[in-house]
């Protein structure tokens, strides 16, 4: 089978989901094209050894990727957003259809919204029936986190959305929420599918304590509470500065940010006026590196702000937390929340709710080891038995290959 991906990132990006599940159907006997932009998230930069051009080929692991040209930002700017994700859907559909390989078979991850553009217009001039991938609901993402407040822009965004869904042979969501959001919004139910977000067991998985990264860091000794991943507005993680600021009381437990976002500059400002001795940010990892990290952390958490979206939104971190075998507190409602009482892999938390996060932290410290260590070993065994690479993978080429034989699923 061929198989064609379009996505606007794709590693050395950080989300390396995408190339894995490009590398696992090379490796299971089918030829897979990837086009993608030239890398420059989440610093808004193209990375060190890419310089943009018309196109540019290159192959990793059996995969050809297909690089085009767009405005890199990743900034607070809504202006600058709409550019990034303009110039990489206008690319896209100029030079995607003309330098494309043969497929039978398209799959499209989204987020942003506009990566729909051109797979309509891919998909007709190629004739590729495809799979529209969502990972993230627009409009309502944009109007949830403050990027998109014009109303008529939502408005407009809401009926792209509704057109680009009627184009595809399949969608997939991530979470039953997103499933019956698309229902409410008069999509057909046998048109989606639930297909969950996944972290690699080859990568996240537990490790032993490195002792000298401990202390290279300045997380030896202390009880760790860590947050990873993007540090943006969606997180809300000004509760994590006021929850430290009640537990200086206990100097022994200290808060770790590891990553990289729109909001990180200003949380590091704030954590300074504050006079917050018990926070620490540590730059972006490789996902590479991240089980060492982790290895290093009492307690791993998450959060997402108090939107209706966010509720059935299940953050992709829960899953390499869960491999991991760390316990979580979880600052998040519905689906996200289920998911963590379900597999009884830490506590939950509201969300924006300092006091109880603060809470929530002495809880855990106050609590045996071996009954913390209960809890990650749990988490471990849920994604063991529903998140891996594999199992999903299964679930991905299953759907490629209905949809490559009868594109009207």
């Amino acid at each position: 089978m061929r198989v064609l991906i379009l996505s606007q990132w794709y590693i050395p990006e950080p989300d390396i989901k995408i190339h894995l599940l490009a590398k696992d159907l090379v490796a299971r006997g089918h030829r897979v094209t990837s086009i993608t932009g030239f890398p420059n998230y989440p610093q808004g930069r193209i990375y060190p050894g890419y310089h943009q051009r018309l196109w540019q080929w290159e192959q990793r692991d059996g995969v050809r990727i297909l690089r085009l040209p767009l405005y890199p930002d990743h900034s607070r700017s809504s202006v600058k957003r709409v550019l990034n994700y303009l110039s990489f859907a206008v690319s896209a559909s100029l030079l995607g259809p003309a330098l494309c390989s043969p497929a039978e078979v398209m799959w499209v991850y989204h987020p942003p919204l506009t990566v729909g553009i051109p797979a309509c217009w891919i998909g007709l001039l190629r004739r590729i029936p495809f799979i529209y991938g969502i990972h993230d609901m627009w409009p309502e993402t944009l109007a949830s986190t403050g990027m998109m407040p014009n109303r008529v822009v939502q408005s407009a965004l809401g009926q792209l959305a509704d057109w680009i869904y009627c184009q595809a042979a399949a969608l997939t969501v991530v979470t039953p929420g997103f499933k019956a959001n698309l229902i409410a919004k008069g999509v057909p139910t046998e048109k989606i599918h639930v297909i969950p977000n996944w972290a690699d067991e080859d990568i996240y998985r537990p490790v032993p304590k490195n002792p000298i990264l401990a202390q290279t860091v300045g997380m030896q000794d202390r009880f760790n509470i860590v947050y990873a991943g993007n540090i943006g507005l969606a997180q809300g993680l000004d509760t994590v500065l006021a929850a430290a600021q009640m537990l200086q009381d206990m100097p022994k437990i200290q808060f770790v940010f590891i990553g990289d976002g729109v909001d990180r500059e200003r949380l590091r400002d704030q954590a300074r006026k504050m006079e917050v001795t018990n926070v620490r940010f540590i730059d972006q990892q490789p996902p590479e590196r991240m089980a060492d990290f982790f290895a290093l952390a009492d307690v791993l958490y998450m959060q997402l702000i108090d939107e209706l979206l966010f509720r059935i939104t299940i953050p992709s971190k829960m899953y390499s937390y869960m491999a991991c075998a760390r316990p979580i507190i979880a600052a998040v409602t519905g689906d996200a929340a289920d998911a963590v009482r379900e597999a009884r892999a830490g506590l939950v938390c509201p969300p924006q709710d300092a006091a109880a996060l603060a809470m929530a932290v002495r809880s855990l410290y106050a609590m045996p080891k071996r009954e913390r260590e209960a809890m990650g070993d749990a988490g471990q065994r849920a994604f063991e038995a529903q998140y891996t690479r594999r199992a999903l993978t299964d679930r991905y080429e299953a759907l490629l290959k209905e949809v490559a034989c009868c594109p009207a699923v």
